[in-house]
């Protein structure tokens, strides 16, 4: 490494964040990158450790001891090299990636782990700033065609592989943009979708095409899968594609929602929380919607304390919400680790986002009971909640006796994970499903990503089950290598 001893010289920089105030009145990100010099001292705490466990804890794997070295000795456009070895995208994970990679440095043993992730954001912000991000179309075409069903991270990073090596690669997106969760899931707050637009450009110039409006097989007509964004203005069968394309990749999302059915579930005002999100993307994106759904002036409660909740409350709170309390089913965690017993892991600990920074009352060991209407003009409309605390005995949950509370309630968004990919979808390719209702393929070396149906594969949340965007760009790699395998004989492309 370039400094042995930066380890013990050099303090973690954390980046910076604009004053809630000022960020809360736009839609614009609002972290602050590292200085060069900064990135530098921060590059120079990596340890040389002899196993860099680092690399094992990033999905993608990427050769995080290799751009730190780089980083500190200021070859930047070397740095982005390496780094787009192994990842397509590294500013959607240098953004919303929660870093793995950095719960198992080895120096988090016992002190605060390198900032890998602001390195990795610093590297590809100055690669676009320097014109180092260009076109890489391939020299030879195949011959063979390639069609991508869902534009999210998965197949974004499926698609450009595939072109790479000369396949002609079409992306199918059901929306009117492309990006998939991303584009949708992610508010703009926490990553801007010009960082998918340039890439989009980039890919084009590579020869992939997109077609967006674009639904391949059919959505439900009920039931909480019917809920998903969906701007399809035409429909394509399996059939088709198989007809028309040498293999088909599935990288839909897992869009269907865990609901609550408790009582009062069907009054107006509860809603999951990808109706409310991509809305707001699509309204800053330029897009003119009626009846959106809205914050300012109400009482919002969020249910469920990950990520997906966690962009509900800071949209709330840039809507105007009059409070915003978000509820969680498990006990609180510790606020530090029990680091010799989790390291390398990713360990289990309280963690505050920007936006519960922002502005949230945080309520963990708690059950919804029921949700409860208004009188009057608000009849049908949800105004209450009424809750219970748990306690874990005899290896379950149980109630609390006495613990029961009512809380305000304007506006319910249910944000508790996601189940499966849609049901239907899989259904229309015959594709065989797992016990989660995931598409069932393996990662084997040998015809991974394969499903059960002749030439359709399966990779990302549509394989895995909902999951991390880095673990979706992985997966699109790796299953590029395998749709290029079974068209060519033998593939060049990295696994």
């Amino acid at each position: 490494m370039g400094k042995v001893t930066g380890f013990m010289e050099y303090a973690r920089l954390e980046e910076g964040y604009e004053p809630v105030p000022k960020r809360l009145k736009n839609w614009k990100e609002f972290v602050i990158g590292l200085s060069a010099e900064d990135s530098q001292k921060q590059a120079a705490r990596c340890m040389d450790c002899g196993t860099p466990f680092c690399n094992n804890g990033c999905p993608v794997n990427n050769i995080i001891p290799d751009f730190n070295d780089l980083v500190y000795r200021q070859d930047w456009q070397q740095a982005i090299a390496v780094l787009h070895s192994t990842n397509n995208f590294p500013e959607f994970t240098g953004r919303v990636c929660p870093a793995p990679c950095e719960a198992a440095c080895t120096l988090n043993v016992n002190d605060d782990a390198v900032g890998i992730k602001s390195i990795e954001h610093a590297i590809i912000d100055r690669a676009w700033l320097e014109g180092w991000v260009q076109p890489q179309p391939a020299a030879v075409k195949t011959g063979k065609k390639v069609a991508v069903v869902g534009s999210g991270p998965a197949g974004l990073a499926a698609a450009q592989q595939l072109a790479r090596v000369g396949h002609a690669v079409t992306v199918f997106e059901k929306n009117s943009r492309i990006g998939g969760l991303l584009r949708y899931g992610i508010p703009d707050f926490k990553m801007e979708k010009s960082h998918i637009d340039r890439r989009i450009d980039q890919m084009k110039a590579e020869g992939v095409e997109f077609r967006i409006n674009t639904l391949v097989g059919d959505l439900p007509k009920d039931g909480p899968a019917a809920k998903v964004t969906n701007d399809a203005t035409t429909t394509i069968t399996p059939a088709q594609l198989q007809a028309e394309f040498d293999a088909v990749l599935l990288t839909g999302g897992a869009e269907s929602p865990r609901d609550l059915p408790v009582p009062g579930r069907e009054l107006e005002g509860v809603h999951f929380a990808m109706e409310f999100l991509p809305q707001q993307n699509k309204v800053v994106a330029g897009d003119k919607l009626k009846d959106q759904l809205r914050a300012e002036g109400k009482h919002v409660v969020v249910i469920g304390g990950g990520d997906t909740g966690s962009d509900c409350v800071g949209t709330s709170n840039r809507h105007g919400a009059a409070s915003v309390t978000q509820f969680e089913l498990m006990p609180q965690p510790p606020e530090v680790e029990n680091r010799p017993m989790t390291w390398p892991y990713w360990p289990v600990k309280l963690r505050t986002s920007s936006s519960h920074e922002e502005g949230c009352e945080r309520q963990f060991a708690i059950a919804t009971k029921s949700f409860n209407a208004g009188t009057g003009k608000d009849k049908g409309r949800i105004k209450s909640l009424t809750t219970v605390k748990l306690e874990w005995k005899g290896g379950k949950f149980t109630e609390v006796p006495g613990s029961e509370q009512e809380w305000k309630a304007d506006l319910v968004l249910l944000a508790m994970g996601f189940v499966a990919p849609i049901a239907s979808v899989l259904d229309a390719f015959g594709v065989d499903k797992d016990a989660r209702g995931n598409a069932k393929a393996s990662t084997d070396l040998s015809g991974g990503y394969a499903t059960n149906v002749p030439k359709v594969f399966a990779a990302g949340d549509m394989r895995r089950g909902q999951s991390l965007v880095v673990w979706a760009i992985r997966e699109g790699r790796q299953a590029a290598r395998a749709v290029d395998e079974f068209l060519m004989g033998a593939s060049d492309l990295p696994r």
